[in-house]
C-alpha cells in the first residue's frame, strides 16, 4: 500500500526494497544524500532516478522504515550540497546555441550568461558512467531534444534537454542540444570517486570561450 508524506510517496518494491517517489526532481538528491547520511538498518544500495530513490535492504521492509522515509528533511540542505561546487570549465561554441537561443528568446550571450549564473545539482546519473542529470535551468531554457539524434557526441559535451542540462563524459550517440564543450574528466576508474559529478554534488558552468 502506498504511504504519503510531505511531497514523498513510498511504496512497496518486491520483498527487500522500497521506492521512494518525489513531486520533483530536486527532491531525488536530497532523499539519497539523507539516506547515505542516516542509511535505515539493513540498507544495501541506493538507486536514484528522475523522481524516485529506490531503497535496497538485506531483510524485508517494516512500517518503521517507511515511517522513517515519510519524514526525510527534503526541505533542508543535503550533506552532499555542503562545501563548493563542481566548477566546469566551459567554452559556449555548441552547434545547437543559436537554435536553444532562439527557442528561449534570448540572445546567445543571455543564454551563455544564464547557464553560468545558475547554481546547478545533480538529480540522478544515468545513460553512461559518469553522466549526471543537472536540474535548476532555467524554465526558458528546458528546451526538447532534437527531432533526429546524432550518431556522435564528442566526449565533454555540454547539452540541455527538457529541464535537464548534461555533460557526455564519453563519445555516444545522444540527441540532446548542444551548448558548449568542457575538458573536464567525468569519469575515471582511477580516481576515487570515479565519477565527478555524484549525486546532489552542486555544478557551476564557468565560461572561458
Amino acid at each position: 500500500m502506498e504511504r504519503t508524506g510531505a511531497g514523498v510517496r513510498v511504496l512497496p518494491y518486491g520483498d527487500r526494497a522500497l521506492l521512494v517517489e518525489v513531486d520533483e526532481p530536486g527532491g531525488v538528491p536530497a532523499v539519497h544524500w539523507a539516506l547515505t547520511a542516516a542509511p535505515l538498518p539493513g540498507q544495501r544500495e541506493l538507486v536514484p532516478a528522475a523522481r524516485t530513490v529506490l531503497v535496497v535492504l538485506d531483510r524485508p521492509p517494516t512500517e518503521l522504515d517507511v515511517a522513517a522515509l515519510r519524514r526525510l528533511p527534503l526541505g533542508e540542505a543535503a550533506p552532499g550540497q555542503a562545501g563548493a561546487p563542481v566548477v566546469l570549465p566551459v567554452v559556449f561554441d555548441g552547434p545547437d546555441l543559436a537554435e536553444v537561443a532562439e527557442r528561449a528568446g534570448r540572445s546567445v550571450p543571455d543564454v551563455v550568461a544564464a547557464l553560468t549564473a545558475v547554481e546547478l545539482t545533480v538529480a540522478f546519473s544515468g545513460f553512461a558512467p559518469g553522466f549526471g542529470y543537472l536540474t535548476g535551468l532555467p524554465a526558458d531554457l528546458h528546451v526538447p531534444r532534437r527531432a533526429t539524434p546524432r550518431t556522435r557526441v564528442p566526449a565533454g559535451s555540454v547539452a540541455l534537454a527538457g529541464p535537464y542540462a548534461g555533460v557526455y563524459p564519453r563519445a555516444s550517440p545522444g540527441g540532446w542540444q548542444l551548448v558548449g564543450r568542457t575538458d573536464a574528466v567525468l569519469f575515471d576508474v582511477d580516481r576515487e570517486p570515479p565519477a565527478l559529478l555524484a549525486p546532489g554534488a552542486r555544478v557551476r558552468f564557468q565560461d572561458v570561450g
